[in-house]
């Protein structure tokens, strides 16, 4: 359906935009940006909720409501749907990728085990470190003609292959192209680094670290700007246990069997450089 389609039929119905944001679960400030055209890609899921609405009979979404609301870094305890007058809620562990895809566009969270958390915007030092680790990764697999795809965040990951599990790394790296889909990656990456802040430690070190590891993920990198120190998890290793390392000298990538080796003075540096030029 067009945009000038939809436009119409809301028109021809009398719609406004919280009307319909309350039929379809989209929230209004996100209706008005899709019908008026500014937002020039919408998800998929997005417009197929909308266009359910307005191809059905009226009658069918009077009475229809959803609610969102957010608590902190993880995103709301119930959301809630009314039908004819029946409650249904759902709560944190019991959320699938239908929840996730009906998100807004301009929400960014990840769904993990159920349950949802909210994804805040990085700092300027934390894209900086991101995008140093892309071209290392980027440049050794252009140099040494490897098969594997490095990408950054923001990039769907169906970590698990289920419906209860859609995470974002800040950069991952993937060798096996059948897990390459449109929507994003559909299987555990091979290579996972996360970068520290205060919003997301403990969801890094816990909650993620777990699902990686579950997953197959087979090195997961951890980079912590505030204590300058790097953490690794090599789980494929016999006798795996986390390694700690300063951000000084160098470290081989695991998966690269020791080919890329990154250089965590340059790290340093662009930590430094970003806690003295960022006000």
């Amino acid at each position: 359906m067009t945009r000038e389609e939809m436009n119409h039929i809301k028109e021809e119905r009398g719609y406004s935009f919280q009307m319909l944001s309350q039929y379809c679960g989209v929230p209004a400030v996100t209706l008005q940006k899709i019908f008026s055209g500014k937002t020039k890609k919408p998800r998929k899921a997005t417009l197929d909720a909308i266009e359910k609405v307005l191809t059905a009979d009226e009658c069918m979404y009077r009475g229809k409501a959803y609610t969102y609301s957010t608590n902190g870094s993880e995103f709301a305890s119930t959301l809630r749907e009314e039908v004819a007058g029946i409650p249904v809620e759902k709560r944190q562990g019991e959320y699938t990728l239908d929840d996730y895809y009906r998100m807004p566009d301009d929400r960014r969270v990840e769904l993990i085990d159920g349950s949802f958390y909210e994804m805040l915007a990085p700092s300027l030092i934390h894209q900086d470190i991101v995008a140093h680790m892309h071209m290392c990764f980027y440049h050794y697999i252009r140099e040494e003609k490897k098969l594997c795809k490095v990408l950054e965040a923001p990039t769907d990951v169906q970590i698990c292959c289920d419906d209860r599990n859609m995470v974002e790394p800040d950069l991952l790296v993937v060798c096996n192209r059948n897990k390459l889909r449109r929507f994003g990656i559909y299987g555990a990456p091979d290579f996972v680094l996360e970068v520290l802040s205060a919003a997301t430690r403990k969801k890094d070190m816990s909650v993620k670290l777990a699902k990686y590891m579950e997953a197959g993920v087979r090195e997961y990198w951890i980079i912590d700007p505030d204590r300058r120190t790097l953490i690794i998890h090599r789980f494929e290793d016999e006798d795996y246990l986390p390694i700690v390392h300063e951000l000084c000298g160098s470290m081989p990538v695991a998966i690269s069997q020791g080919e890329l080796v990154i250089d965590l003075d340059e790290i340093r540096g662009i930590i430094e450089e970003g806690e003295s030029l960022y006000i």
